[in-house]
């Protein structure tokens, strides 16, 4: 599968923001893009509120929900264990069968994870061990108040370990009001992991299609993000 896939520092980072900015960026660059979270927890797939509904809109994809969100459980936990709640158990041949059916719909596929890199998608399934099967440059997703120093670092070195190659870091959520943490901690993220910022992105009132479009379009350097994950060329 070709394309990005968008993973965080933590849960409720803003990844489904950027990745909904971005295949609505993509769209409009006429750019063949379609988007692929396999797993959904905690809400219904067909839900206007889900990451999965809202990807569906923001991409304009003619890929169904349940081609976008294959795997879903009801309890808002990590996958392994909201489906061992419900007895159900998937496996990585799967996830990566239903990845090679969905692939030749689209040109490019900006993938979205499930919380964390390290988070449990089932039994010695790792969001990391699906980003290695499929292949995939990874754009970190990052907080930017005090303790993200800590969680993009560790998320940084434990990507690069297993040999998965990072094409950029966004900071999402940034405040009109500064405070010293969040005012120095994008410089010390990159000088300290050597890995670029290629977004630095402010914390919307309102979530709307044209602000979350503009907001990705406007503050994320979309030609260095293309320019290391190949896009385009």
């Amino acid at each position: 599968m070709n394309g990005i896939f968008v993973t965080g520092t933590d849960t409720g980072v803003g990844k489904t923001i950027i990745s909904c900015g971005l295949a609505a960026v993509f769209k409009e660059k006429k750019m063949d893009t379609g988007v692929f979270k396999p797993f959904l927890s905690g809400i219904s797939r067909y839900d206007p509120e889900s990451d999965t509904y809202l990807m569906k809109q923001m991409s304009q994809t003619p890929l169904s929900i349940e081609d976008i969100t294959p795997f879903e459980f009801k309890e808002p936990l990590a996958p392994y264990v909201a489906g061992k709640l419900e007895g159900k158990e998937v496996r990585i041949e799967e996830v990566l069968c239903h990845c090679e059916r969905i692939s030749k719909r689209h040109e490019y596929f900006i993938v979205e994870g499930a919380g964390g890199i390290s988070v449990p998608l089932a039994e010695s399934l790792l969001v990391s061990d699906l980003i290695k099967a499929l292949q995939m440059p990874i754009l970190i997703v990052a907080r930017p108040d005090l303790g993200t120093i800590n969680h993009t670092f560790l998320t940084v070195q434990y990507a690069t370990s297993i040999g998965l190659k990072i094409a950029g870091i966004v900071i999402n959520g940034m405040s009109d009001r500064l405070d010293l943490a969040v005012e120095t901690n994008p410089r010390i993220i990159e000088e300290l992991c050597g890995v670029p910022i290629v977004g630095i992105t402010p914390k919307l009132e309102e979530l709307t299609k044209e602000s979350v479009q503009k907001m990705v379009s406007d503050n994320l350097d979309i030609t260095l993000l293309m320019d290391q994950w190949g896009v385009g060329k």
